[in-house]
């Protein structure tokens, strides 16, 4: 009998058996329960590159979050700052930070489990939890500043395009304009559909990156061209006096942060990975799934790597290119009316016009991927503290429902009292700095005690894994210090 992800219903389990085809289906079948790991959906994994490539999708969702304010306003704000010089770092932070989101997904595939479940094992324990729990409590409050900033910048450039009552920047027009977004953000996600969020998430990630690229091209015919002779001088390596504080800054605001390390987990789980690799029976057919599946979950991880990079890096290269030389370092919505107001003058109109609609649709769709992304860590926080049954399927999606209507109403308010999105974005990376080391250590505990060493990839990978981990904390340690 041939199992796949299509063909047995939610509730009549079918027996453990694996499957010599790749499932019908490239998400699970609707109505199967993705964090009920019993067997039933058990299927076997592509084992060409082009096969994996078809199962792709958790990254897009993750890419979809990570481009947004911490690459728009703070990337463009740091090239302001530093010009070429730490373009390097770019890709440094990004790629260090992979190693940590691919060890945790790996035993989140083996075991079934999402990452907020993990952390609850990782000693010391305080009381009846463990200690990085108590932390995401206050992660909560983390997610609700940092994306008050992001709704709010995005309505800013909407705004500045189509002024609501006459002035772009009034608190009518922003605030109407978040509350439009907040409908819409609502309305896409009420069918709380994995399926739905990926594909919307894969289109917008394309665009976003498709623009990022294209504004950085458009320089070459203006005065602010750039040449081979900067990148290549951005990849020196180098660090100036003065500059740590912004290289801090960089490496924590830029690449996976902590959030999206966590929420990854629990894409990767309703993809299908995990119930498509079954339990662990200690069986060697569930060892050859598991690696075939983990695999698929890598080259996920390091196409949506490449493409994030990109567009923080051309993020980079716009402050480094057009607003260094000018001597200018905008702060907060400054950052998309400048940049803006030059393309404006440097191509024509529509650049600035074409900059302010990417500018606010690449902020917009890391509202769309965080809606759904911290709804489960924050209902999950919650049911681990006892306010429901995570287990319960139906109990976990009324949840879920509740908490994606009320996070971005309660993100819209936020964002039209504040009066400076990048300030709440630093406040909200201050917090995160201390989420990252939380992430790291739990990551290394969880791949160390629990991850089965028949599916780890060798010292190597260990090494890398070692290396990030450390690298991270070290750099929460000092934005920690250097922030109080």
């Amino acid at each position: 009998m041939t199992t796949s992800p299509s063909s047995t219903p939610s509730g009549s389990p079918a027996s453990p058996q694996p499957s010599p085809d790749l499932p019908t289906r490239t998400v699970l079948a609707k109505g199967v329960d993705p964090y009920v790991v019993d067997g039933s959906q058990i299927a076997d994994p592509p084992t060409t590159l082009r096969g994996r490539l078809k199962f792709l999708g958790p990254g897009m969702i993750t890419s979809a979050a990570v481009v947004g304010s911490g690459e728009l306003l703070t990337a463009t704000a740091l090239g302001a700052t530093v010009g070429f010089m730490l373009l390097w770092l770019v890709l440094v932070s990004t790629f260090l930070k992979v190693w940590v989101q691919i060890e945790l997904a790996r035993w989140s595939i083996s075991t079934g489990r999402t990452a907020v479940d993990g952390y609850d094992d990782v000693p010391p324990r305080l009381g009846r939890r463990g200690w990085i729990s108590w932390l995401q409590l206050l992660m909560i409050l983390q997610f609700f500043i940092g994306q008050a900033g992001v709704i709010s910048a995005s309505a800013f450039a909407f705004s500045s395009l189509m002024p609501i009552g006459g002035e772009p920047y009034s608190l009518l027009s922003i605030g109407v304009w978040v509350a439009l977004l907040v409908i819409v953000a609502i309305a896409i996600h009420s069918l709380n559909r994995y399926a739905v969020v990926e594909r919307i998430s894969t289109v917008l990630v394309l665009l976003v990156t498709l623009f990022a690229i294209v504004m950085v091209f458009l320089l070459q015919g203006t005065e602010f061209a750039w040449s081979a002779g900067d990148l290549a001088g951005g990849m020196r390596f180098q660090l100036a006096a003065g500059a740590i504080g912004v290289a801090i800054a960089m490496f924590g605001m830029t690449g996976v942060g902590a959030g999206e390390t966590t929420a990854y987990t629990y894409w990767v789980v309703e993809k299908g990975y995990a119930a498509w690799t079954g339990p662990d029976d200690g069986s060697e057919g569930w060892v050859s799934r598991a690696r075939g599946w983990i695999s698929v979950m890598k080259v996920d991880a390091w196409v949506s790597w490449v493409i994030y990079t990109a567009s923080t890096a051309a993020f980079f290269i716009l402050g480094a290119a057009v607003l260094h030389p000018q001597g200018l370092v905008p702060e907060g919505n400054e950052v998309m009316v400048t940049i803006s107001s030059i393309f404006d003058s440097a191509v024509g109109t529509w650049g600035g016009v074409l900059f302010l609609i990417g500018a606010g649709l690449a902020l917009f769709k890391t509202i769309l991927a965080n809606v759904p992304s911290l709804s489960r860590i924050s209902g999950q926080t919650l049911a681990v503290f006892g306010a429901y049954d995570w287990n319960d399927q139906v109990a976990r999606d009324r949840w879920q429902r509740v908490i994606m209507i009320v996070l971005p109403i309660g993100w819209g308010l936020l964002g039209t009292i504040a009066s400076s999105p990048l300030l709440l974005v630093i406040i909200a990376g201050i917090l995160n700095a201390v989420y990252l080391i939380g992430a790291a250590i739990a990551t290394v505990f969880l791949a160390r005690t629990q991850t089965d060493p028949r599916i780890r990839d060798g010292r190597p990978t260990e090494i890398m894994l070692w290396i990030s981990a450390a690298a991270i904390i070290a750099v929460g340690v000092i934005g920690l210090v250097n922030a109080f």
